[in-house]
């Protein structure tokens, strides 16, 4: 069983930056694709970013070139570089992990989801 537990999130202002960590346990962290993903009050979950297991990354194109998702498999950590935040960003994220080597951007592909970290960004 894998366990996933996010830490990172919190309250910024508009134009700041957070960094999100994302650490692994129970399982072949290395083999999985990783991602990131987000919901805010009243809506679905939504994609943000994701990292295969061989380096890939993929972005939401709204989150494309100020977000940038990386892995530490010496760590079983992914993270979430989050700059240039807006208030529309703020959300719950959630860290999320899959074992085919296909990366998904539909949050129903992913096996395995940690309990979220709350992103706040006032403007």
């Amino acid at each position: 069983q894998v366990q996933l537990v996010e830490s990172g999130g919190g309250l910024v202002q508009a134009g700041g930056s957070l960094r999100l960590s994302c650490a692994a346990s129970g399982g072949t962290f290395s083999s999985y694709s990783m991602g990131w993903l987000r919901q805010a009050p009243g809506k679905g979950r939504e994609f943000v970013a994701a990292i295969s297991w061989s380096g890939s990354t993929y972005y939401s194109d709204s989150m494309k070139g100020r977000f940038t998702i990386s892995r530490d498999n010496a760590k079983n950590t992914v993270y979430l570089q989050m700059n240039s935040l807006k208030p529309e960003d703020t959300a719950s994220y959630y860290c999320a992990a899959d074992r085919s080597k296909v990366v998904s951007r539909s949050p129903r592909e992913y096996e395995y989801w940690g309990q979220g970290t709350q992103v706040t960004v006032s403007s």
